[in-house]
């Protein structure tokens, strides 16, 4: 679509056109955003949702992409991104602290150790970042984020204001909320217990150590690619017992070390990761009667 060339010369310094998505996703995939923004405070950030609606022009959040599929084809609209003021960790008191974002995982659980603040430990083996560990209530090892929340701070994209959520009135749910999509998350403040560093940096050893044994680095992935189904039925396990360890979709693979990872093995195109999610997702229904359902998201035109 065409803008108005006053709006473009009003956000000119953080806004751009035909951006590669693929730098933002860690499948390393995806074509263009048709446009992207960089909102660099909560002020621009309502200022520029103010004039998209305006402009008729779709907005979507992206956090740190670390599960996110873009399509080949891109997204219409535009991609807004949070910039670095999104991005930092503060102690309210000794065991709450007040993070943005935009703000990565393992900064949070490093920050958190290093002010003897524990229960967080488990954040250093989640990807990507702080909002987007909410919307999905991430979590491992029997840790997720329903556990730490107190509270976020949003901004309404219908409303076009910043509003505060408290925890009692989020329903959490496994690895999903119901936070709906016209809120974008800016700020969350979180509650650990206080502890000292020496156990707290032991229990983060341990919950990385574990994590390095099970799952893969190094790659081309994002992570967990179905849900599991509950503590006895992990989606690996019925992908495994349905015998899709060994399924390719052109340069797209199943990891050998943990085969609910899909993989870009170099050359992929997101059509192959997609084709391979469904062609897995196919089978184990056959196989089992389960209906997978995804862990990532996959967004874009088809």
């Amino acid at each position: 679509m065409t803008l108005d060339i006053n709006f473009i010369k009003k956000f000119k310094e953080n806004f751009s056109h035909n951006v590669n998505l693929s730098n933002y996703s860690w499948f390393n995939l995806g074509g263009n955003a048709e446009y992207f923004f960089k909102a660099q405070n909560k002020k621009q950030l309502i200022e520029f949702l103010r004039e998209s609606k305006k402009q008729n022009l779709n907005t979507s959040i992206l956090g740190a992409g670390s599960n996110t599929l873009f399509r080949d084809n891109g997204v219409k609209g535009a991609v807004i991104k949070l910039g670095n003021e999104f991005s930092y960790t503060k102690l309210v008191n000794k065991n709450i602290l007040e993070v943005g974002a935009a703000t990565l995982d393992r900064k949070v659980a490093n920050f958190a150790k290093e002010n003897n603040v524990g229960n967080l430990e488990f954040l250093s083996c989640i990807p990507g970042s702080v909002g987007g560990a909410i919307v999905m209530n991430s979590g491992c090892y029997d840790y997720d984020m329903s556990q730490v929340l107190l509270s976020i701070q949003a901004v309404d994209k219908k409303k076009l204001s910043v509003i505060e959520i408290k925890k009692e009135d989020i329903k959490f749910s496994y690895r999903g909320t119901n936070l709906p999509n016209d809120l974008i998350i800016i700020s969350a403040k979180l509650k650990g217990v206080t502890s000292v560093m020496e156990i707290i940096e032991k229990k983060q050893f341990d919950f990385i150590q574990k994590k390095k044994s099970s799952q893969p680095s190094q790659i081309k992935t994002c992570g967990s690619t179905f849900k599991n189904v509950s503590k006895d039925k992990k989606a690996w396990m019925l992908i495994k017992e349905s015998g899709c360890e060994d399924y390719r979709e052109g340069d797209a693979m199943i990891s050998h070390k943990h085969c609910n990872f899909f993989v870009n093995n170099g050359n992929a195109k997101s059509s192959d990761i997609e084709n391979l999610i469904n062609k897995v997702r196919k089978k184990v229904q056959e196989k089992t009667g389960v209906d997978l359902e995804l862990e990532i998201k996959i967004v874009g035109e088809k």
